[in-house]
């Protein structure tokens, strides 16, 4: 007798979907300035960065948490690291191909990724006719 596969483990998307979902979840966690920067063409050790800023210890360990579950149980991904939690001035997540910064607002501009990495593209948050 086969077992009923329809509620199986969620498949893995592309890097850039599960980079537009950590955004996509930081934003619904009251995230700040949330950006995704395409790396691809930049360094072939990951393709997408996510940054975001919160406001607090508390708003940051929460958008890691929620990330988190939303990239393994929604998604099938799982974490390979997380640097930064106790301090919560930089939480970073690596995902392996997706990394994601999230940022005291004072931190994120003492180490200005995005002026660091200016080459990269910006991504838009949503594919065009999302909501």
């Amino acid at each position: 007798m086969t077992e009923n596969t329809s509620e199986s483990k969620p498949t893995i998307r592309s890097a850039l979907d599960r980079a537009r979902v950590a955004a996509r979840v930081a934003e619904e966690n009251r995230g700040r300035d949330v950006v995704i920067l395409d790396m691809r063409g930049s360094t072939p050790v990951f393709d997408y960065f996510v940054i975001a800023s919160g406001t607090s210890r508390r708003q940051l360990h929460a958008m890691s948490e929620e990330i988190d579950h939303a990239l393994e149980d929604d998604v099938g991904d799982r974490r390979q690291g997380i640097e930064g939690y106790d301090e919560s001035r930089w939480i970073l997540l690596d995902y392996g191909d997706v990394v994601i910064h999230l940022f005291e607002p004072e931190t994120r501009d003492y180490y200005a990724l995005e002026q660091l990495w200016s080459q990269a593209q910006r991504v838009p948050l949503q594919e065009k006719g999302e909501g």
